[in-house]
């Protein structure tokens, strides 16, 4: 069992930053992949990044590549989303996810199996 709780969220103008926490308990969350989501309002939930369990390997969807960085602090059981370059379509409900089955980051968010609450962001314009 892995327990996700989303913190850093906020709301913040147009091209400024954020740093989303993901902080986990539980005796697995070194050995698990874990990515972000997030879901605006009347839209799907969808993937934002993925990093695998030691940080070695990472993935972005391509409407935040080069503006977000994902990444982990095993010693922490932490997971960061580092959010630069804001966008008003960045506005959503951003979910942290775990999942222990593999070690290959995967965008499929059936394929993660433990979930936070999420934590909200609004970009104004």
């Amino acid at each position: 069992q892995v327990q996700l709780v989303e913190s850093g969220g906020g709301l913040v103008q147009a091209g400024g930053s954020l740093r989303l926490s993901c902080a986990a308990s539980g005796r697995t969350f070194s050995s698990s992949r874990m990515a972000w989501f997030r879901q605006a309002p009347g839209k799907e939930r969808e993937f934002v990044a993925a990093i695998n369990w030691s940080g070695a390997s990472t993935y972005y969807a391509d409407s935040v590549r080069g503006r977000f960085t994902i990444s982990r602090d095993n010693k922490k059981s932490t997971v960061y989303l580092q959010m630069n370059s804001l966008k008003p379509e960045d506005t959503a409900l951003y979910y942290c996810a775990a999942d222990a089955k593999s070690n290959t980051v995967v965008v499929n968010m059936r394929s993660y199996d433990y979930w936070g609450q999420g934590t909200q962001v609004t970009v104004s314009a």
